[in-house]
């Protein structure tokens, strides 16, 4: 993210790019991520979030980007059900409360997912949509944006750009059982997933076992009856990784890589650097990365994305999807950059990941617990454990980012952090 501004920080986690509005549960949790937005702002900024955020965590915040509370402006919207955060701000009768705080100072709209609503609230509001000129120039950027969130979309493109994929094939709903038992002729194991879906939502991972004597398959609700879903040979997975990139007109380049951390396809974490073990694919998934960027750059794309791909047994890598929005890791690592600014140019070891505690704490309790442990976040060493997105509504789901100066010292803190929060075992 440029020093240009102010931006109006806009948390739109409730947005159709990644999956239908319909998704509403899916959606609310995802929106529970919000306050991790506050890392972002800087003096002028104005932060909108679907979910309030508690005093003891901006507090902290504050304190440590050393951002005077009083020259930041947080605007909390009301529950709205599952609607667009532009509709909820609406209805919540606030636009024009956000228009007087964004004023005439030249400010941009800073969204999470680039998509119709937020685009339509830009120019409602008079603002620019970061990093593009113009709305104009935005919306122009919109198809690409979307199609390339889609599984199916992501498959055609990275095809035509040379990378490698799994063997697969995209279908509707009613044929998806269909082509899974023609796919188990050939293969021990499927990946069905639904073709708009983020963090592993909907997917099932099918053996021959499965489908014995007769079983149907039950599909997700995701994507409706007519909804489109790939099914891909599920490969033997050493490890899912990811590299992270920002493009403009004059470039694209990558700006972070590692490895996620998966439950059944389901994202619950990261590492970066890569490790050690996928140090071989490094530069193949930067080349993809690159080829991608120049693709979108060429539809009008500009901005921070993702490539995900899967690392199986044998070191080589296979692209399994692309995230054309600000990603569940594009802000931790944000915030990884600005918090270790003053150690020399040295590179930290990070990682993000959710733990779960034998009894609940509110936010003070937790951090107490960390300082306790000497594990609190020291701006002096540029190391330590943040708690980056506030207190879980159940007081027990802690998300939180380990900083260090190894893979090995971060591994050595997320141990000694699970026996001071008490993590239970998942």
């Amino acid at each position: 993210m440029s020093e240009a501004g102010p931006f109006v920080v806009f948390a739109n986690f409730l947005s159709d790019l990644a999956v239908d509005l319909d998704e509403g549960r899916v959606l609310a949790q995802w929106a529970q991520q919000a306050p991790r937005k506050a890392w972002l702002l800087r003096p002028g900024d104005v932060l909108i979030t679907p979910v309030p955020l508690g005093r003891d965590f901006l507090r902290y915040v504050y304190d440590l980007t050393q951002v005077p509370a009083e020259s930041v402006t947080v605007v909390e919207v009301p529950p709205a059900g599952a609607v667009p955060l532009a509709r909820a701000v609406r209805e919540a009768g606030l636009a024009e409360h956000v228009r007087a705080l964004a004023g005439d100072r030249g400010a941009a709209l800073l969204p999470t997912a680039l998509d119709a609503s937020a685009i339509a609230f830009a120019r409602d509001l008079g603002l620019t949509v970061h990093p593009y000129p113009t709305v104009e120039a935005a919306e122009a950027a919109l198809k690409t944006t979307m199609l390339l969130n889609t599984k199916a979309g992501f498959r055609e493109t990275a095809a035509h750009l040379g990378m490698r994929l799994p063997e697969g094939r995209v279908c509707r709903r009613a044929e998806v059982e269909g082509v899974v038992r023609e796919f188990l002729r050939g293969c021990e194991g499927v990946v069905v997933k639904p073709d708009r879906s983020a963090g592993g939502h909907g997917m099932r991972f099918l053996s021959r076992e499965d489908l014995n004597g007769g079983a149907s398959l039950a599909l997700d609700t995701v994507g409706g009856p007519m909804g489109t879903w790939v099914v891909e040979e599920r490969l033997d997975v050493a490890e899912s990784v990811s590299v992270q990139l920002d493009t403009t007109p004059a470039g694209t380049r990558a700006l972070f890589s590692g490895a996620m951390r998966t439950t059944l396809g389901s994202f619950t974490g990261y590492v970066s650097p890569l490790p050690a073990s996928c140090a071989d694919v490094a530069g193949e998934l930067e080349a993809w990365g690159a080829a991608l960027g120049g693709h979108l750059a060429g539809h009008g794309f500009a901005g921070p994305f993702g490539l995900d791909a899967l690392v199986d047994a044998r070191g080589e890598a296979y692209a399994s999807e692309s995230n054309i929005r600000r990603t569940a890791t594009t802000t931790p690592h944000a915030m990884v950059t600005r918090l270790t600014k003053a150690r020399a140019g040295a590179t930290a070891a990070w990682s993000v990941a959710k733990g779960w505690t034998r009894r609940p704490f509110d936010f003070e309790g937790a951090l107490g617990r960390l300082r306790e442990h000497h594990l609190a976040f020291d701006p002096a060493s540029g190391e330590g454990v943040v708690l980056y997105a506030d207190a879980p509504p159940d007081g027990r789901s802690w998300r939180y980012a380990v900083i260090a100066g190894s893979a090995g010292d971060v591994r050595e803190r997320e141990a000694a952090l699970a026996e001071a929060l008490e993590f239970e075992v998942h």
